[in-house]
């Protein structure tokens, strides 16, 4: 019976054993196998060229603009231009009557005429008393009076000559001309109507080639832009490209030339003006004669790119590879053991595919580009090159930057601009 009841105990340390056994079996076998660290797509960092560039709101604005006014008081008998034209210096305008000038300038000539006349007589009249001041009926005061009344007839001649000028300047003031190049507006001033000085515009007419664009600039970046440029050539330093409403890239480059000598308070910002080419798009004909395109047009709204002329070296990446939150932007590099490092960055002037980098990085440094989704800080990776398509980006990216000093091509607009 002693026997039969070790033989029991026996058989129930096997079975639980045995289940034991299963169940650490089963238990290994439910486990995964450790994972295979995620295949990453790495580019080394290297110093690239890369145009630096900076966007503003501005707007065009004309050299010249005039606003035609008359200048004497008469009816408009005619104009002589097709509204929205471009006119040359010295075209006419209007024609305004001339009669009543033309009359007054006459009676101002007769004028002079009876004058000169009486002058000559006074002139006979003072050498005959300076001849009898020699002989006994010479008198002093006969050859005074004389001289004087002589002296005064020359100063009313020069009065009425004076009025013949001003009658003159007023006959002319009654055709008035283009006074520069320029494209002109519609007129205010029918024909028929009278025109006074008072009368206001008759019609506004602006320059058309080159133009201006003038664009503010806060001081801080003011400041920024002094100490980048000056030593490089100061405003040869910089070309201004234009990006307009629609979304163009405009294909003139133009040259900063002023900075404004004060700053507005309400704004805190400085102006800088810039100019460049307007040439001629298209002709048209209308039906009044010929009329001219061209890009660019007085108080224009535009997207203004000042541009450096000479590309700056700087460690470039691709920009997909910079990652941001609340501590600004990172990026991920394979450390040692080709584990993940995350590595926060400060960018420079970048595009919309190279990311500057000013501090953060080294020369050299494997930044991974591809692949980030499955990438965490100290996790191993699987290292590998990024894929042709994202170094041949990258590459033509560069290469278009450097080229747009000689080709005036315009690279991608620049991450962090202002819209």
């Amino acid at each position: 019976m002693h026997l039969a009841r070790m033989t029991i105990r026996l058989t129930a340390s096997a079975v639980v054993f045995g289940a034991l056994t299963l169940g650490a079996m089963a238990t290994a076998e439910a486990q995964p196998a450790p994972a295979a660290p995620p295949a990453v797509g790495v580019m080394e960092t290297v110093k690239r060229p890369i145009t630096e560039s900076n966007e503003f709101l501005g707007r065009i604005e004309a050299p010249n603009r005039v606003s035609v006014v008359a200048r004497v008081t008469a009816f408009l008998e005619k104009r002589n231009f097709v509204e929205g034209a471009e006119v040359k210096t010295g075209d006419p305008l209007y024609e305004l009557e001339r009669g009543p000038f033309e009359a007054d300038l006459e009676s101002k000539k007769a004028q002079v005429a009876q004058l000169q006349a009486t002058l000559v007589n006074a002139k006979l009249t003072t050498d005959r008393a300076r001849t009898l001041l020699g002989g006994p009926a010479g008198q002093q005061s006969t050859y005074d009076a004389a001289l004087a009344s002589q002296q005064s007839l020359e100063a009313q001649v020069q009065a009425a000559q004076a009025q013949v000028q001003l009658s003159q300047i007023n006959l002319d003031y009654t055709e008035i001309r283009s006074p520069i190049d320029g494209m002109i507006g519609r007129t205010s001033v029918t024909e028929g109507n009278v025109v006074t000085p008072s009368s206001g515009v008759l019609t506004t007419i602006v320059s058309q080639d080159p133009m201006y664009v003038t664009f503010p600039v806060s001081v801080r970046e003011g400041l920024m832009l002094r100490d980048r440029y000056a030593t490089r050539g100061g405003f040869n330093a910089v070309v201004i490209r234009l990006r307009l409403s629609d979304g163009r890239l405009y294909d003139q480059t133009g040259q900063l030339n002023f900075v404004n000598n004060t700053i507005a308070q309400n704004t805190d910002t400085i102006t800088l003006r810039g100019v460049i080419p307007n040439p001629i798009l298209h002709e048209l004909a209308t039906a009044g004669g010929r009329s001219t395109v061209r890009e660019l047009t007085d108080n224009e709204f535009v997207t203004v790119l000042l541009e450096g002329v000479q590309p700056v070296e700087v460690l470039a990446i691709p920009r997909s590879a910079v990652l941001s939150d609340q501590q600004g932007e990172y990026v991920f590099v394979v450390g040692a053991d080709n584990k993940a490092e995350q590595r926060r960055i400060k960018l420079g002037q970048s595009t919309s595919t190279v990311a500057a980098v000013t501090s953060g990085l080294s020369l050299g440094d494997k930044v991974i580009v591809e692949g980030l989704q499955r990438v965490r800080p100290g996790q191993p990776v699987a290292p590998g090159p990024a894929s042709a398509l994202i170094q041949s980006s990258m590459k033509t990216t560069l290469e278009e930057g450097s080229a747009q000093k000689d080709s005036g091509a315009i690279g991608p607009k620049p991450a962090g601009s202002p819209p």
